[in-house]
């Protein structure tokens, strides 16, 4: 049996309580939205805790044991905040990179929804998470992940397209070809290979480590490890928050003393270790994993989207924050980077409705303190940043144009002879002016459809007359 242990590393930024902000209230930088006082109080404490005493354990261990090896997926944003804030945390990881026992994997730099915004977005976020990696860290990633396990056909197939040749995912039992979590699977529609969460095991020491009320507390290193050793299969992919070593289990929980022995008591069990680049090449597919987009499945809450696409405004969140990023893209700088910290998947989880048990972990990891303000607060973050937008956007008007190409659902559309032909931007707007029939850009200009258009799409402030006054274009009498 091999055990592979996945550390999963991210910080979230908060955004300010801004819901008292009147129309017009805020003029400054877009980035200025987010807490970066709350935001380092909190980071401190967990780079205390986990990124700096646990890191040690974890290096000790490395040196200390020959067969002990670990994997990391870090957010790129938390790696920024590490080198910004805590270099001695860099430093510590830099130093588990070289004992050449400890895997790196890739994953969104943004820990981001991006997958579902644009994929181009998505391979271009994990690819600068990948460069950041080897930057501070000196390790090329060779296995990735979509944010939060999140993992269908698509991603796989995009991720291996990219150049990688494991993923990870949660070992979900409805999924079509799932024969138990603990086997390296192979993805439907290419050779990626794909290891599977055992969230049971994982969740024993993630949730339940100091649940005096659960009846196998206290958990020890000696009867996780004999779990582990009696499990059937092949590999076993434990994979949790790295916040668990000292955020969310405290220090006086005895989760430090449970880490350092565990590979101990792992190793006089026969339990050796793999990575997940090594495990998923070690071991022989036992089954392809069929999870067809609609079908996506994740680690979190009921192993679905619905911990950041459960309810009506999350999903309304998505599409307003899709809306605003053929914008962003254009204008570049200061405007992306605040669409990108939006585009975290942290600011749709706070927004969850849920009760019961999931309902409880969103709470916990809710700082708002309830999904209703963390929704208005959101929704608030994105109208700034729309504001903004357009603002930017007529600073240097035509620039921005030249950038600029929309999404198909905000492009024009017109119906010729059953066919619809249609303009992203202003330069396809012109060519498409000039090939319709002249009867009909009359009446597209007279009824005002191509002025709407410019308002509405383009930013133009008053219609068509503005494109033209800004920018010596004729786009039509």
């Amino acid at each position: 049996m091999d055990l592979v242990l996945l550390f999963e590393v991210h910080q979230p930024l908060r955004i300010k309580p801004i819901t008292d902000i009147p129309p017009g209230g805020f003029e400054g930088n877009p980035l200025e939205l987010f807490n970066w006082d709350l935001n380092k109080v909190i980071f401190d404490r967990i780079a205390a805790n986990v990124y700096v005493k646990a890191s040690k354990i974890i290096l000790e261990l490395l040196r200390g044991i020959e067969e002990f090896k670990v994997t990391y997926s870090i957010s790129g944003i938390a790696l920024e905040l590490m080198r910004r804030w805590a270099p001695e945390a860099i430093e510590i990881l830099a130093n588990i990179a070289a004992t050449g026992k400890a895997e790196f994997m890739a994953q969104t730099y943004y820990h981001s929804l991006a997958w579902f915004i644009d994929v181009d977005e998505f391979k271009e976020q994990v690819v600068e998470q990948a460069k950041l990696v080897e930057e501070l860290l000196g390790y090329k990633p060779m296995a990735a992940e979509n944010t939060e396990f999140i993992y269908n056909n698509d991603v796989a197939c995009t991720l291996y397209n990219m150049g990688f040749k494991a993923t990870v995912t949660e070992g979900v039992e409805w999924v079509p070809g799932f024969r138990g979590a603990n086997y390296v699977y192979e993805a439907y529609g290419c050779p990626m290979r794909v290891l599977t969460r055992n969230y049971r095991l994982s969740d024993d020491i993630g949730f339940r480590f100091s649940l005096r009320t659960w009846d196998q507390y206290p958990l020890t290193a000696d009867k996780y490890a004999s779990w582990i050793a009696s499990s059937q299969g092949d590999v076993i992919l434990v994979a949790l928050d790295y916040e668990t070593f000292g955020e969310h289990h405290k220090p006086d929980s005895g989760i430090y003393e449970f880490l350092r022995w565990l590979p101990r008591e792992l190793l006089k069990r026969g339990v050796s270790f793999s990575t997940v680049s090594e495990a998923s090449l070690k071991h022989k597919p036992r089954g392809v994993l069929d999870v067809p987009p609609w079908a996506s499945i994740s680690w979190a809450d009921e192993r679905d989207l619905s911990a950041w696409l459960g309810n009506e405004v999350q999903r309304l969140s998505l599409e307003r924050l899709r809306s605003l990023y053929m914008y962003a893209k254009a204008l570049g700088g200061e405007i992306l980077r605040a669409w990108r910290l939006l585009s975290m998947s942290d600011h749709f989880y706070y927004q969850a409705t849920k009760t019961g048990p999931a309902g409880e972990v969103h709470s916990y990891f809710n700082p708002y303190l309830s999904p209703y303000k963390a929704q208005l607060v959101y929704h608030i973050a994105l109208w700034i940043l729309a504001e903004h937008v357009v603002k930017v956007a007529r600073e240097n008007y035509c620039s921005f144009l030249d950038r600029f190409k929309a999404y198909d659902r905000y492009c024009y559309h017109v119906t010729v002879e059953g066919r619809v032909l249609k303009a992203c931007s202003l330069r396809e707007l012109i060519e498409l002016l000039r090939k319709l029939p002249e009867n009909i850009v009359e009446d597209h200009l007279r009824k005002g459809y191509v002025d709407r258009w410019a308002r509405e799409v383009l930013l133009a402030e008053d219609g068509l007359e503005y494109v033209k006054s800004k920018c010596s274009i004729d786009v039509g009498s």
